[in-house]
């Protein structure tokens, strides 16, 4: 009896041994990106660090959801500098101070971007926008993405897609009320539609600025027109659609409300339809002023405000990604990053730098859009 239990015993140990080998494979082969968004007001002093933060967690890229600066009127950290600019000198240089502030320090780190509705606040539009991150829209990846696509468009955009190891990253444009557009539209459901033939292809990500409608932060998202309601809930169904046929992985990122929010689309209202709650993040929490949480915190997951930081994304073998947010705070800041502002300037973001702001949306409807 003693050498029954003996076996079953060494048995055991060398089932876990084999389970945690497993374990430890399975996260030897797991990728990285990070992705955050809206580097406005005080972002000069945080995207220095997350781009540190982002490089030593072995992230392939990092993708930045839009709002670069507020252009409206100075940010912060702009105008602690440069307290004697005036307000044509910061908007003319506004976006290579993004450039040469907040890119740069990602060194060679491919660096993907989104728009915003603050890059198309006047007097920027999306065309100057197109002129002045042409390099990041027009990106190797991205050119040869589009060519292989279709091979006479040499059009550029700023919406797009790349694949990285069986994984379709899709950048859309919602930085402006009209969109999305017919025209992105029928881009976007060409692209699924490909990725849905393709077996290599296990997963799809979508990133943008604003979220979808109908989140748990309806009331700064794509419900702030008409249009982008309409048009948002197309790609919205037509994402839960695409899930349902292929079985793939899905996940949509996106910024907009200046918070952390986890499960955003989990809703009161689809959660009674599980399988049409698509797994979504809000994460604009990478320098600007930062909002109140939803009063209505039902169906989510992990929720922070008054916090800086990115998703870090953990890409296994079989498509599944699984997000964790890394804070930034006072000791991520180096004295390179400190240069030029004061010490009550540098409390005043990391302490400060919040607003009364609720984004809370109309009641959900009786019937799920």
């Amino acid at each position: 009896m003693n050498s029954f239990v003996k076996c079953v015993g060494v048995a055991f140990a060398l089932f876990w041994l084999l389970l945690i080998s497993a374990r430890a494979e399975a996260e030897d082969r797991r990728w990285y990106f990070a992705v955050s968004g809206d580097s406005r007001n005080c972002g000069d002093l945080i995207m220095p660090a997350i781009a540190r933060k982002v490089r030593q967690d072995g992230a392939s890229f990092y993708w930045h959801l839009g709002d670069y600066r507020a252009i409206y009127d100075f940010d912060q950290d702009f105008r602690e500098r440069l307290p004697q600019a005036t307000i044509s000198t910061y908007q003319s240089t506004a976006w290579q101070d993004f450039i040469d502030r907040q890119l740069t320090p990602f060194g060679d780190l491919p660096v993907y971007l989104a728009l915003g509705n603050h890059e198309t606040i006047p007097p920027k539009t999306r065309a100057e926008a197109i002129q002045q991150f042409a390099d990041w829209l027009d990106a190797p990846d991205i050119q040869k993405q589009r060519l292989a696509d279709n091979p006479k468009d040499h059009l550029l955009r700023t919406y797009y897609h790349w694949i990285v190891r069986g994984v379709d990253f899709i950048a859309l444009d919602n930085a402006s009320e009209e969109q999305f557009d017919g025209e992105q539209l029928e881009w976007f459901n060409a692209v699924i539609k490909r990725a849905a033939k393709k077996p290599n292809i296990r997963t799809v990500v979508v990133g943008m600025h604003k979220a979808l409608p109908d989140s748990l932060s309806s009331g700064h998202s794509m419900n702030e027109s008409a249009k982008g309601t309409q048009s948002g809930r197309t790609v919205y169904q037509q994402l839960v659609e695409f899930r349902k046929r292929t079985h793939k992985n899905v996940y949509v990122l996106a910024s907009h409300s200046h918070f952390l929010m986890e499960n955003v689309y989990n809703t009161q209202c689809r959660s009674k339809h599980p399988d049409s709650v698509l797994p979504g993040w809000i994460v604009g929490t990478a320098g600007a002023v930062r909002y109140r949480l939803p009063r209505d915190l039902n169906g989510a997951g992990e929720a922070k405000t008054d916090v800086y930081g990115y998703l870090l994304a953990g890409v296994s073998p079989d498509g599944t990604v699984r997000f964790t947010f890394r804070q930034v705070r006072k000791n991520d800041l180096s004295t390179t990053d400190l240069q030029g502002y004061s010490a009550k300037f540098v409390d005043s973001c990391l302490v400060g730098n919040s607003s009364t702001y609720i984004p809370d949306g109309p009641p959900q409807p009786p019937n799920c859009p």
